[in-house]
């Protein structure tokens, strides 16, 4: 889908709090499994623990407090403005609490991860334990994370991939929530490295993987 994409890509991490999904990233990348290079991090939340993860690697990590801004088109503009230094090709949410309004250069440049199977469970209020208590209560006999490109509504975008894991009779919030992360922490990633590989064709709300 993109011409001319440098070897490794260069990530924008976006995020509000520890920052796991971000570490894990640097550990595909150490492994030789990520063709990503992490080259900046913001944060919505001063003091979210994701930008001393960032600085421990010398990486920049910068704050853009959601609650300094009315609006969500100027907190997501001051956003664009921090990162567009940085020349990345990919912006990542992980764990990133707040509504941005995508720029049309970043048009199916940004991605998300979310902990269910959309567009089941999607949108404003579902985000971490809430999907999964959501999920149980609905009686569902699966659950699953999905990797999307990130437009300008919560979980429209269109999707990349997902990846479904079962839901067992004695399964809590916890438990559940174990097992969907698991599988973030492989899809985000595999999903990642599509788009470094130039392999994913988006037609419409359609993602295609196109082969190697």
């Amino acid at each position: 889908m993109a011409d001319n994409i440098r070897n490794p890509i260069r990530l924008a991490v976006l995020l509000t709090g520890n920052g796991t999904t971000l570490e894990n990233l640097f550990q595909k990348r150490d492994a030789g499994l990520l063709d990503a290079e992490v080259v900046v991090v913001a944060a919505s939340r001063a003091g979210a623990y994701g930008l001393e993860r960032a600085r421990k690697r010398n990486i920049p990590a910068l704050t853009v407090e959601r609650k300094k801004f009315v609006l969500p088109e100027e907190f997501s503009a001051a956003v664009f403005e921090q990162i567009e230094p940085h020349k990345v090709d990919l912006v990542c949410l992980a764990g990133f609490m707040s509504l941005l309004r995508i720029p049309n250069a970043y048009t199916h440049r940004v991605i998300n991860i979310h902990p269910s199977l959309l567009p089941s469970f999607g949108g404003k209020g579902y985000y971490g334990n809430k999907v999964h208590e959501s999920v149980l209560k609905a009686g569902c006999k699966i659950a699953g994370c999905t990797v999307h490109f990130v437009d300008n509504e919560y979980d429209q975008g269109p999707i990349v991939a997902q990846r479904a894991v079962p839901i067992l009779p004695d399964d809590a919030v916890e438990s559940l929530a174990a097992r969907v992360q698991a599988a973030e922490r492989e899809i985000y990633p595999e999903a990642i490295q599509l788009f470094a590989e130039g392999r994913l064709k988006i037609d419409g709300r359609v993602v295609s993987v196109l082969p190697k």
